[in-house]
């Protein structure tokens, strides 16, 4: 199961608004086939698994780390293929929360006189398929807050009369180094959407784009709650809510799975004050900025999901 594990996460930024998922056949005791779920639309785990096996699969055991299929979505159902196959044990990690799915697997298995072992290395993949469970168990995206803080525990400098930026040294705005701006736009390739407010388009007119690192791009997301902005790009969305739960809804409906809030401290509060995020990365700065905007305060986080990259 492990082994599923970790061939499930090479799909990690590829099969949203798919769950990442791995399989490992083994027969007489030894692997004789594996394969994972390698983008959105491509073949599942199972049937890649199934497909490169170059031996007869009666009686093997098929370990999965999440309940196989049984509907005919963007390709065949897997549990239809495992029956057809003749393997003869199933081993999976984690029900699979779909209504579409939701124990229907696991039935068509039995039914088909399959053993069935579930609930193997359990929180090992909601953890790594967090993102999914999240989606289907609270209808809202996994939600992390991302911000970068100067040593001293300011997010901006100061605004002056004129509009400029001020620091209390004297020296130039720029808090990421180059290299945590590079490994900035890789995380983004690994989440559905970014997020910013109003004020933060109007100030600083970001591309939200993992443009430095290749791989799938985000989709960009501004909230304007004052109905303030007349020229947003036609790639953009443009939520035009007056609640975060409006926000919520609107991104459950769209199938958005995860969100990077990117925002100033107003949309960062806001989101805190209201418990919307599971998640909380901070880049941190060698530079001393002296006076400015504070960042916020670490709000509560359950377990690792604190990261601080220096």
């Amino acid at each position: 199961m492990r082994r599923c594990l970790q061939l499930a996460a090479c799909g990690l930024g590829r099969v949203r608004p798919n769950p990442m998922v791995g399989c490992v056949i083994v027969k007489n005791g030894r692997i004789v086939s594996e394969g994972f779920h390698q983008y959105h639309g491509g073949w599942h785990a199972e049937r890649n698994a199934i497909l490169k096996a170059e031996s007869d699969l009666r009686g093997a055991t098929l370990y999965v780390n999440l309940e196989p299929c049984s509907h005919q979505g963007l390709t065949p159902p897997c549990a239809n293929l495992i029956v057809e196959k003749g393997i003869g044990r199933v081993v999976c990690c984690n029900d699979d929360p779909n209504p579409l799915v939701a124990g229907r697997g696991f039935a068509k298995l039995e039914a088909a006189g399959i053993e069935v072992v579930r609930h193997i290395l359990e929180d090992e993949g909601r953890e790594l398929n967090r993102r999914f469970f999240t989606f289907m168990e609270k209808r809202r995206p996994y939600i992390i807050l991302k911000w970068a803080q100067s040593a001293d525990g300011f997010m901006a400098p100061s605004i002056t009369g004129n509009g400029k930026r001020e620091t209390g040294n004297g020296k130039n705005y720029w808090l990421s180094s180059p290299i945590q701006t590079i490994e900035s736009h890789r995380l983004r390739t690994e989440e559905a959407a970014i997020l910013v407010g109003s004020q933060t388009y109007i100030d600083d007119h970001p591309q939200l784009t993992a443009r430095l690192f290749g791989g799938r791009q985000p989709q960009p997301l501004v909230l304007d709650r004052r109905g303030r902005l007349t020229d947003v790009p036609d790639h953009w969305l443009h939520l035009r809510c007056t609640s975060l739960g409006e926000v919520m809804q609107t991104l459950f409906e769209r199938k958005i799975q995860s969100l990077i809030v990117e925002g100033g401290r107003q949309i960062l509060d806001a989101f805190i004050s209201e418990g919307l995020y599971d998640e909380v990365r901070i880049f941190r700065s060698q530079a001393l900025l002296g006076i400015g905007l504070p960042a916020p305060a670490i709000p509560p986080i359950v377990g690792n999901r604190l990261k601080i990259i220096d």
